[in-house]
């Protein structure tokens, strides 16, 4: 307790220091962005990419996400970081690129023509040298289109998700393991799997639940991918609510820890919640988390889901050789049902 009082003030104090950042950093990153031909901006969030979290951390980039509008290319969602450092290909964006394009040309893709149903299209990748708040930075841009239907996070939302039927919830889980299973067999591991960076397009919840109506789903936000074939890093990195208990551990990412984030994400669907949770007020969130996934028992579903329950005991699996060995086994378990 005494730590993470003693902490507290410090949290409070960088998330100060951002926010009047921000107040700064972002009418001259729209100033910017003006000159680009981008209009109707706004900013939807920034963070600090700096190792240094720490009150005098002597350098600092930032990354964000802004919605805007463009002549050419109408809505759009544009993913942009500010880096101090020259070398672009080191940025996140730059490594996210290198996933995308790898997508892009997976003989797998291109042989059936469907990039689109993976990934978003990007529109524009670039790198430019900018003045911003009297310095010189890095501006590195990805942008693409920007989906009126936002993320599978947003109808899984208290209003939404009572307008979810069965069936566009079988026809959503099944989609997602299509879309796992494809990025896997590209050889690439999302690695933060969650309903966040599963986007809607042509996805209507008032369109009628008939045999020919099915949602159009694509994965993003690779920043944290990881080619399967090289050593991953035993840093837990993630979104610690869909994390694996291996990776809690100490283990690597794996096909295995993108299964287990499906099983929480199939959970979720079904239910409208996770299947674990800790306390908000929480003074050591990451380890409650741990907790959780590593020792806390898998609920059972509804009545009404209990066929998938057989499939959510073994994508949750605490061991590793207990779970599934592939996505291409669960899209059969989900076919079998």
């Amino acid at each position: 307790m005494k730590n993470s009082a003693s902490n507290l003030p410090t949290t409070q104090a960088l998330t100060q220091i951002l926010r009047l950042q921000a107040e700064e950093l972002l009418p001259e990153l729209s100033a910017v962005l003006t000159k680009l031909d981008y209009y109707e901006i706004a900013h939807q969030r920034m963070s600090q990419q700096n190792n240094d979290q720490t009150l005098h951390a002597k350098v600092t980039n930032y990354q964000g996400l802004t919605r805007a509008r463009h002549s050419q290319f109408g809505a759009v969602m544009i993913k942009w970081e500010l880096n101090h450092d020259h070398h672009c290909n080191r940025s996140t964006l730059h490594r996210e690129m290198v996933v995308l394009t790898a997508l892009s040309y997976s003989p797998s893709n291109v042989a059936r023509n469907t990039l689109q149903d993976i990934v978003p299209p990007v529109l524009v990748y670039k790198t430019i040298r900018v003045e911003v708040l009297e310095q010189f930075w890095e501006l590195s841009i990805i942008v693409m289109p920007y989906y009126e239907n936002g993320s599978l996070a947003q109808q899984l939302s208290n209003k939404k998700y009572p307008l979810l039927s069965d069936e566009k919830k079988r026809q959503v889980i099944k989609q997602v393991a299509h879309l796992l299973s494809d990025l896997h067999k590209a050889g690439w591991l999302h690695n933060d799997i969650k309903p966040s960076n599963i986007l809607l397009d042509g996805f209507l919840l008032n369109s009628a639940d008939n045999g020919s109506t099915t949602p159009h789903l694509l994965l993003t936000d690779f920043a944290l991918a990881k080619n399967a074939e090289k050593f991953s890093t035993a840093n837990p990195a993630g979104t610690p609510a869909y994390l694996a208990p291996e990776r809690w551990q100490g283990q690597g990412a794996t096909v295995q820890s993108d299964i287990y984030a499906f099983g929480i994400m199939l959970y979720e669907i079904l239910v409208g919640k996770r299947p674990f949770k800790i306390d908000n007020q929480s003074s050591e969130p990451l380890k409650e988390w741990a907790i959780q996934h590593c020792q806390g028992s898998i609920p059972p579903l509804p009545p009404e889901h209990q066929r998938y329950q057989v499939i959510i005991n073994k994508a949750l699996a605490k061991r590793i050789e207990k779970r599934y060995k592939s996505m291409n086994e669960v899209l059969k378990s989900l076919e079998s049902i």
